[in-house]
């Protein structure tokens, strides 16, 4: 069965998809991107700001969906410049200090509303 995850403690949809769907126990949430969960202005110029948005953006729905960071499974990074990828790895490392999930990252030509990274995030209970 196909529940839909909701949180106003996350950025809502700009688009026709949901944050997150929950489906046989596995929490699918969808590429966030930096954006603050009230004004849905970005947040921060730096990767690392943008990285720590995104990363708190993930961390509201799982939290909405009864899962946490030790629940993730994979996550699929995507960036403006791979050149970004030591400084992004270095927030997102603080949020998986045991056990880390698989992890694909590439740079990709353009992201919503011109942001740094978007991330999206597998979670399996």
């Amino acid at each position: 069965m196909k529940k839909i995850i909701n949180t106003a403690a996350a950025p809502a949809a700009i688009g026709p998809y949901s944050q997150a769907v929950e489906a046989n126990g596995t929490l699918y949430i969808s590429g966030q991107i930096p954006l603050h969960p009230e004004s849905a202005e970005i947040v921060g110029n730096t990767i690392e700001e943008q990285t720590e948005q995104v990363m708190k953006n993930i961390e509201s729905i799982l939290k909405a969906a009864g899962y946490t960071f030790n629940d993730v499974v994979k996550s699929t990074c995507l960036l403006a410049n791979i050149e970004h990828f030591q400084k992004m790895n270095e927030v997102y490392g603080k949020y998986y200090k045991e056990n880390p999930p698989a992890r694909a990252a590439y740079q990709v030509v353009n992201l919503p509303k011109g942001v740094l990274i978007e991330i999206e995030t597998t979670a399996v209970k």
